[in-house]
């Protein structure tokens, strides 16, 4: 392993600069400097408290910033309306969250293809495309059954399913193992990887678990609102 220097290449795909961002009196966010790489899988590890999750909704344009820029292909993100930054979030940004967040009422199939309904893709195409990515990520066999019966790891599979179905370039992971066990947890971080290089997608994670960062490309540790280290993994 060793230190990153900051690529400011026109290869990055989020840049944040200067990025500053209160809860009332707290400062979470005190001076973030950070490039992302396009098809990067970027970990973001910290205590709690850190900033870890105020940056990463800064980064995707859920939060906005008191103070500095986040650029997403060279545009500031503060030059977005608001029905442009929800636009972005629905067709170049993917979410997934610590328990997958899924539509307790709608099964697999449903939940895969609720983002594309939402943008009006016809039901025959939003289907297809739900199938097509229940069975890459190994969900094929539970297409029809509801979230409530699901395990674990085939909830988050669902959802990184239903994140993919948009074909985003950036997908955004809360905490995306914190729910699984150890077994389940690599599983998913191994479907990272593959989305990463097959699909060239951008991977911005949140975690508090080393296991998980060791799959990421680079590293970055805060603390106190700051960047305290950033590493990036070597080729072998």
């Amino acid at each position: 392993m060793q230190s990153n220097k900051t690529d400011t290449t026109s290869c990055c795909v989020i840049k944040v600069r200067g990025l500053h961002k209160n809860f009332g009196s707290r400062e979470v966010l005190r001076g973030i400097n950070l490039d992302v790489r396009a098809g990067d899988i970027l970990s973001v590890m910290g205590p709690s408290g850190s900033g870890k999750s105020t940056l990463l909704y800064c980064m995707a344009g859920i939060l906005a910033a008191d103070k500095g820029e986040v650029f997403f292909n060279g545009k500031n993100l503060a030059h977005y309306s608001a029905n442009s930054l929800i636009a972005l979030r629905k067709t170049s940004f993917g979410f997934i969250f610590q328990f997958g967040e899924l539509i307790s009422e709608l099964p697999v199939r449903d939940n895969i293809a609720l983002p594309l309904l939402l943008r009006g893709v016809r039901k025959k195409q939003a289907y297809k495309t739900a199938d097509e990515w229940a069975s890459l990520v190994g969900v094929q066999n539970v297409i029809s059954a509801l979230p409530h019966t699901l395990s674990g790891g085939e909830m988050q599979r669902t959802a990184i399913a239903r994140a993919m179905a948009i074909n985003p370039e950036v997908i955004f992971a809360d905490e995306p193992t914190g729910s699984l066990d150890s077994v389940n947890a690599k599983k998913v971080m191994e479907l990272f990887v593959w989305l990463a290089s097959k699909y060239r997608k951008t991977v911005i994670i949140v975690t508090h678990s080393e296991e998980v960062a060791v799959y990421a490309d680079r590293h970055i540790l805060l603390k106190d609102g700051l960047i305290e280290s950033s590493v990036t993994r070597t080729s072998p």
